[in-house]
Protein backbone atom coordinates (compact mmCIF):
# COMPACT_ATOMS: atom_id res chain seq x y z
CA UNK A 1 0.00 0.00 0.00
CA UNK A 2 0.95 3.80 -0.61
CA UNK A 3 1.27 5.90 1.89
CA UNK A 4 0.06 8.45 -0.48
CA UNK A 5 -3.33 6.92 -1.41
CA UNK A 6 -6.49 6.16 1.16
CA UNK A 7 -6.02 2.29 2.14
CA UNK A 8 -9.79 2.32 0.57
CA UNK A 9 -8.90 3.37 -2.73
CA UNK A 10 -5.55 1.27 -2.98
CA UNK A 11 -7.66 -1.55 -2.71
CA UNK A 12 -10.31 -0.46 -5.20
CA UNK A 13 -7.60 0.22 -7.74
CA UNK A 14 -5.96 -3.00 -6.98
CA UNK A 15 -9.18 -4.81 -7.55
CA UNK A 16 -9.95 -2.82 -10.70
CA UNK A 17 -6.10 -3.55 -12.05
CA UNK A 18 -7.34 -7.45 -11.26
CA UNK A 19 -10.51 -7.16 -13.46
CA UNK A 20 -8.36 -5.81 -16.09
CA UNK A 21 -5.68 -8.54 -16.23
CA UNK A 22 -8.62 -10.92 -15.84
CA UNK A 23 -10.12 -9.03 -19.54
CA UNK A 24 -6.62 -8.84 -21.11
CA UNK A 25 -6.08 -12.45 -20.64
CA UNK A 26 -9.96 -13.01 -21.78
CA UNK A 27 -10.26 -11.04 -24.86
CA UNK A 28 -5.98 -11.19 -25.70
CA UNK A 29 -4.88 -7.93 -27.55
CA UNK A 30 -6.00 -6.66 -30.91
CA UNK A 31 -9.57 -5.14 -30.20
CA UNK A 32 -11.02 -1.85 -30.37
CA UNK A 33 -10.96 0.38 -27.18
CA UNK A 34 -14.60 -0.17 -27.01
CA UNK A 35 -14.57 -3.69 -27.02
CA UNK A 36 -12.45 -3.48 -23.74
CA UNK A 37 -14.64 -0.80 -22.05
CA UNK A 38 -17.65 -2.75 -22.20
CA UNK A 39 -15.55 -5.77 -21.45
CA UNK A 40 -14.08 -4.64 -18.50
CA UNK A 41 -17.42 -2.42 -17.20
CA UNK A 42 -18.76 -6.07 -17.27
CA UNK A 43 -15.75 -7.92 -15.14
CA UNK A 44 -16.31 -5.01 -12.68
CA UNK A 45 -19.94 -5.00 -12.35
CA UNK A 46 -19.70 -8.91 -11.57
CA UNK A 47 -17.08 -8.05 -8.61
CA UNK A 48 -20.01 -5.84 -6.95
CA UNK A 49 -18.30 -2.38 -8.12
CA UNK A 50 -20.74 0.43 -8.95
CA UNK A 51 -19.12 1.66 -12.37
CA UNK A 52 -20.33 4.25 -15.01
CA UNK A 53 -19.02 4.29 -18.55
CA UNK A 54 -18.56 7.82 -20.41
CA UNK A 55 -19.91 9.92 -17.31
CA UNK A 56 -19.35 13.39 -18.07
CA UNK A 57 -17.33 16.34 -16.02
CA UNK A 58 -17.16 19.98 -17.03
CA UNK A 59 -13.96 21.36 -17.62
CA UNK A 60 -13.91 25.03 -15.55
CA UNK A 61 -11.80 28.17 -16.18
CA UNK A 62 -12.08 31.21 -14.35
CA UNK A 63 -15.17 29.60 -12.96
CA UNK A 64 -16.89 28.84 -16.08
CA UNK A 65 -17.65 25.96 -17.50
CA UNK A 66 -15.06 25.46 -20.87
CA UNK A 67 -16.07 22.32 -22.03
CA UNK A 68 -16.07 18.55 -21.06
CA UNK A 69 -14.28 15.73 -20.79
CA UNK A 70 -15.74 12.10 -20.59
CA UNK A 71 -14.28 9.77 -18.62
CA UNK A 72 -14.57 6.22 -19.93
CA UNK A 73 -15.29 4.46 -16.83
CA UNK A 74 -15.75 6.31 -13.09
CA UNK A 75 -15.61 3.34 -10.56
CA UNK A 76 -17.26 4.01 -7.00
CA UNK A 77 -17.35 7.37 -7.64
CA UNK A 78 -13.37 7.48 -6.96
CA UNK A 79 -11.75 5.68 -9.82
CA UNK A 80 -11.31 7.45 -13.18
CA UNK A 81 -10.47 4.74 -15.64
CA UNK A 82 -9.11 5.87 -18.64
CA UNK A 83 -8.28 2.86 -21.50
CA UNK A 84 -6.59 2.30 -24.58
CA UNK A 85 -5.73 0.12 -27.18
CA UNK A 86 -2.00 1.43 -28.87
CA UNK A 87 1.50 0.47 -29.52
CA UNK A 88 2.43 2.55 -26.71
CA UNK A 89 1.54 4.86 -24.36
CA UNK A 90 3.26 8.80 -24.12
CA UNK A 91 3.69 11.39 -21.69
CA UNK A 92 0.37 12.83 -23.36
CA UNK A 93 -1.47 9.87 -21.83
CA UNK A 94 -0.40 10.59 -18.48
CA UNK A 95 -1.25 14.27 -18.94
CA UNK A 96 -4.87 13.49 -19.59
CA UNK A 97 -5.23 11.61 -17.10
CA UNK A 98 -4.09 14.26 -14.77
CA UNK A 99 -5.90 16.77 -16.56
CA UNK A 100 -9.61 14.68 -16.15
CA UNK A 101 -8.44 14.04 -12.81
CA UNK A 102 -8.47 17.73 -11.97
CA UNK A 103 -12.02 18.42 -13.99
CA UNK A 104 -14.00 15.95 -12.04
CA UNK A 105 -11.90 16.65 -8.54
CA UNK A 106 -11.57 12.28 -8.36
CA UNK A 107 -8.52 11.45 -6.34
CA UNK A 108 -6.69 8.72 -8.56
CA UNK A 109 -7.00 7.52 -11.94
CA UNK A 110 -6.21 4.50 -13.95
CA UNK A 111 -4.57 4.50 -17.57
CA UNK A 112 -4.88 1.29 -19.10
CA UNK A 113 -3.75 0.03 -22.22
CA UNK A 114 -4.93 -3.09 -23.55
CA UNK A 115 -2.92 -2.71 -26.73
CA UNK A 116 0.02 -5.37 -26.20
CA UNK A 117 -0.26 -8.49 -25.24
CA UNK A 118 0.21 -8.01 -21.63
CA UNK A 119 -2.32 -4.83 -20.43
CA UNK A 120 0.13 -1.93 -19.12
CA UNK A 121 -1.32 -0.20 -16.31
CA UNK A 122 -0.42 3.27 -14.77
CA UNK A 123 -1.74 4.41 -11.70
CA UNK A 124 -1.83 8.24 -11.44
CA UNK A 125 -2.56 10.31 -8.15
CA UNK A 126 -3.79 14.22 -8.19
Amino acid sequence: MRADIDPGVDTLTEKIIGCAFTVSRGLGHGFLEMVYRNALWLELTANGLDVTKERAFPVLYRGEKVGMYVADLVVDDTVIVELKAIDALAGAHRAQVLNYLKASRLPVGLLLNFGKPRVEVKRIIR
